[in-house]
C-alpha cells in the first residue's frame, strides 16, 4: 500500500511515476520543494522514503532542496539510511534462495540499490549530520539497520561519529549494543 499524499507531486515521486512528475513540474517548476500538508514531506524525501532512485536522481539534478526537513525533522538522506528490505524483499530472497541462489543475487541487487541511492543523495549539499525529532543521524539510522555497505560512505563525507541521540547513544554506542562487529571495527577505525 504504502503512503498517500495530499501533494501530486509528492504522490508521484512516492510512487515512482517520473512521467507524472516531469508533468507536474513542468507546469509549475515551484513545486519541485513542495511540502505535503500532513507529513511535511517534499517530492525528494517522498522518493527517497520509498526507495525511488531515477526520480531521486531526477529531482537532484532540478535542484531539490536537500536541507527541508518534514515534521519529524527528517531530510532526505535519514530516509535513505532508514531503508530496509521490506517483508515482501525477505520472503522472495527466502523462496529463491535454494533455487541457484537467485534470493542471494536479489539481495545484492537490493543492496547495490541503496547504495546507489545514498551515493546520489550524498552527491548533493545535504546536511550529512542533520538530527531528527530523536536525535538521530543518518549515521545513527545506518547502525540500526546493519547497513555495513552505507557506513563507509557516511564516514567518507565526514559525518559525525560523536553525536548523541535523545536516548544518549552515539551510532559506535547501538553498534556495540547490536554486536554488528563489523560496523564497530569500522567507527572505532574512525575514532
Amino acid at each position: 500500500m504504502g503512503l498517500v499524499y495530499s501533494e501530486p507531486a509528492c504522490q508521484a515521486a512516492y510512487g515512482g511515476d517520473l512521467q507524472q512528475l516531469y508533468g507536474i513540474l513542468k507546469e509549475n517548476p515551484t513545486l519541485i520543494d513542495v511540502q505535503d500538508q500532513h507529513t511535511g514531506d517534499t517530492p525528494l524525501i517522498a522518493a527517497c522514503r520509498n526507495g525511488n532512485l531515477n526520480v531521486t536522481k531526477y529531482l537532484l539534478n532540478n535542484k531539490a532542496n536537500t536541507q527541508l526537513t518534514n515534521k519529524k525533522q527528517r531530510t532526505c538522506l535519514h530516509y535513505v539510511s532508514k531503508r530496509t528490505l521490506s517483508l515482501l524483499d525477505y520472503l522472495m530472497i527466502s523462496i529463491l534462495m535454494p533455487i541457484l541462489l537467485l534470493g542471494y543475487f536479489l539481495l545484492l541487487q537490493k543492496q547495490r540499490k541503496s547504495v546507489e541511492l545514498m551515493e546520489a543523495v550524498l552527491s548533493s549539499n545535504v546536511n550529512i549530520d542533520a538530527i531528527d525529532y530523536k536525535g538521530n543521524t543518518a549515521l545513527h539510522y545506518v547502525c540500526q539497520r546493519k547497513s555495513h555497505r552505507l557506513v563507509p560512505l557516511l564516514l567518507k563525507r565526514n559525518a559525525k561519529t560523536d553525536v548523541r541521540n535523545k536516548d544518549g547513544e552515539t551510532p559506535l554506542d547501538i553498534a556495540i549494543r547490536l554486536q554488528f562487529t563489523k560496523i564497530v571495527n569500522m567507527l572505532r577505525k574512525e575514532n
